[in-house]
C-alpha cells in the first residue's frame, strides 16, 4: 500500500481513479491486521467503514462528497460513537456501549470521513506512556522496546504506521502533543473551548481539550475546521467564528518570538533535543525574525499546580463509576457499599486509583485551602503571565518534551520521572491557549524530536500558518 501523507495525495489519486475510497479502506484495514502487534487500535470497525468507504465513493462520482472523502480517521477510546463500544481503556466500562455520538466525530461524519476504529490510549487518559491501559501498551513502531507517548499513544501511533491517516485524541496536559513528539507526527491542541468536549469521556473538565493528530499542518488544520466551533450541547464551547484554516496558511510575515530560557536550560533536556531546539531559533534568526529568550520563574509550579487541579477533578468526575448502572461490577460483593468498594478497586487501574486518592486528597476539609485553593491561583498567575508574554510576542517556541521516546518500564516505578515528560505542554493547558508539536528531526538513535510552538488564545489561523513555514524550514 502507497503509504499516503495527507488528503491532498488521496484525494488527486482518488480522481485520477489510482485507488477508490473503498480500496483505501481496506488498505488501512490490512495494515492494521499486518501491525496488529503494535496494538494501536482496541477495534476496528471493518464492515461499517468499508460500507461507508463505498457511499463516499459513490458520493465523489455524483459530485456531493464532503471536505473530508477519502480521510480515514481513528478515534482515542475516549469519544463516544452511538452503537459502538467505548471503555477509556478502563476494565471498569468493560461491555459498555455509547448511546450517542459526540460532536467532534459527528461532525466529521457530515464531511464524509470514514471512522475505521477505537485507539489504545492511558486509562481515562491518564499517563505519558500508554503503559496504563488496560489492554497492555501500544508500541513506537520506530522502536517497539520503546513508548509512543501518552495519553493518546495509539491514536500516534495509528498515524505514524500509516494505519489511518488521522486521529483524534485528547490533550489534557499534554496528551496529543507529547506523543506525536515521540512519534513524529503532528499533534495540535486547539484553544480551550476551541471545540466542543460533549461525547469526551471527562478526565478534568478545565483542562481536557479534542485534539488533533496528522502527517500535516494541512489536514490539521482542516479537521479543526470542521470540528471546531459552537455547540448547543457544550455550554463552553466557545461562540467565536472559526476561519477557514486551512485556506489560510500562507505566510510571508516577520514575527516576534520568544523561548523560555529555564526550558533550553533546563539540566532535565536531552542533549540533542537542546541541540536541535537552538538550531531552529538560529534558523529563524537568520531568517530575519525577532526571536529572544524569556524568564519564566512560574516554570517550576506548572506541574504541582497541574497535578493537585487534575487530579481533583478526576476524583469528582470518575465518582460515576461505581457499577450500580453500567460497566464493570464486581462478583465478590455482600452489600451496596462493598459492591462500590470492589468494583472501583478491581475495575480501575494502579494509576487512575493514585490520582482519584491524590484528588480526593486534596479536596478534603483539612487542606482544600492548602492545595486546592493555592493551585487556582497559581494557575491565574501562570495564565496571566503567560498572556504578557503574548502581548509582547506573537509566539512561544519551546521544546514539546526534555526526552526522545523512552524505553517501556523505564520510568513506571518512578511516578515523579514519568510526571516530568509533561513539564513543557503543561502550560498551553494551564494557560488554555492553543499549542502544536511539529517534527524536528532525530537523534542519534533515529528517534524524532518535536518542537512545539503555542501562541495566545483563538490564534490557531496564525499557528498553523507558522508551523506549516517552521516545518518547512527543518
Amino acid at each position: 500500500m502507497k503509504a499516503y501523507n495527507s488528503l491532498s495525495e488521496i484525494r488527486e489519486d482518488l480522481g485520477k481513479g489510482v485507488i477508490s475510497c473503498k480500496k483505501l479502506t481496506e488498505n488501512y484495514i490490512n495494515a492494521i491486521r499486518q501491525k496488529k502487534h503494535l496494538n494501536a487500535f482496541l477495534e476496528v470497525f471493518e464492515e461499517e467503514a468499508l460500507k461507508r468507504a463505498e457511499d463516499i465513493d459513490a458520493k465523489l462520482a455524483a459530485g456531493k462528497a464532503g471536505k473530508l472523502a477519502g480521510m480515514v480517521v481513528g478515534l482515542k477510546d475516549v469519544l463516544c460513537y452511538k452503537g459502538h463500544h467505548l471503555q477509556a481503556s478502563s476494565k471498569i466500562l468493560d461491555g459498555f456501549t455509547s448511546q450517542f455520538t459526540g460532536t467532534a466525530v459527528q461532525r466529521l461524519l457530515d464531511e464524509d470521513a470514514i471512522i475505521i476504529g477505537r485507539q489504545n490510549c492511558d486509562e481515562f487518559a491518564m499517563g505519558s506512556s500508554n503503559e496504563n491501559s488496560a489492554f497492555g501498551p501500544a508500541l513506537n513502531e520506530i522502536d517497539n522496546e520503546r513508548v509512543p507517548g501518552g495519553s493518546s499513544g495509539g491514536s500516534a501511533v495509528a498515524v505514524q504506521a500509516n494505519l489511518c491517516l488521522a486521529s483524534l485524541g485528547s490533550d489534557t496536559g499534554g496528551s496529543v502533543r507529547q506523543p506525536a513528539a515521540f512519534c513524529g507526527v503532528v499533534g495540535l491542541k486547539p484553544t480551550y473551548s476551541r471545540i466542543s468536549r460533549y461525547g469526551l469521556i471527562a478526565y478534568s473538565s478545565s483542562f481536557d481539550c479534542i485534539g488533533i493528530i496528522t502527517k500535516t499542518v494541512e489536514d490539521a488544520a482542516l479537521l479543526l475546521e470542521v470540528i471546531a466551533g459552537a455547540d448547543n450541547y457544550d455550554s463552553t464551547a466557545s461562540h467565536k467564528e472559526v476561519p477557514a484554516y486551512s485556506q489560510k496558511l500562507s505566510f510571508t510575515k516577520k514575527v516576534r518570538i520568544g523561548y523560555l530560557q529555564e526550558s533550553v536550560d533546563s539540566s532535565g533536556l536531552n542533549e540533542e533535543i537542546r541541540a536541535n531546539t537552538i538550531k531552529t531559533l538560529d534558523v529563524l534568526k537568520n531568517e530575519g525574525h525577532e526571536v529572544k529568550p524569556i524568564k519564566f520563574p512560574w516554570l517550576e509550579y506548572i506541574l504541582p499546580a497541574y497535578y493537585i487541579l487534575t487530579t481533583a477533578e478526576a476524583s469528582s468526575n470518575l465518582s460515576r463509576y461505581d457499577g450500580v448502572k453500567y460497566g464493570y461490577r464486581s462478583k465478590n460483593i455482600k452489600d451496596l457499599e462493598s459492591m462500590y468498594k470492589k468494583t472501583r478497586s478491581e475495575g480501575f487501574g494502579e494509576e487512575v486509583k493514585k490520582r482519584i486518592l491524590l484528588g480526593t486528597f486534596v479536596l478534603s476539609a483539612s487542606y482544600y485551602d492548602a492545595y486546592y485553593t493555592k493551585a487556582q491561583k497559581v494557575r491565574r498567575v501562570i495564565k496571566e503571565e503567560t498572556e504578557k508574554i503574548f502581548s509582547e510576542f506573537d509566539f512561544l517556541v519551546i521544546p514539546t518534551t526534555p526526552t526522545t521516546a523512552f524505553k517501556m518500564g523505564e520510568k513506571t516505578e518512578d511516578p515523579i520521572a514519568m510526571y516530568l515528560a509533561d513539564l513543557f505542554t503543561v502550560q498551553a493547558n494551564l494557560s488554555g491557549i492553543p499549542a502544536i508539536s511539529i517534527p524536528n528531526g532525530k537523534d542519534s538513535k533515529g528517534l524524532p524530536i518535536g518542537i512545539q510552538v503555542m501562541s495566545k488564545a483563538f490564534s490557531e489561523e496564525d499557528l498553523l500558518a507558522f508551523s506549516k513555514y517552521l516545518l518547512n524550514k527543518n
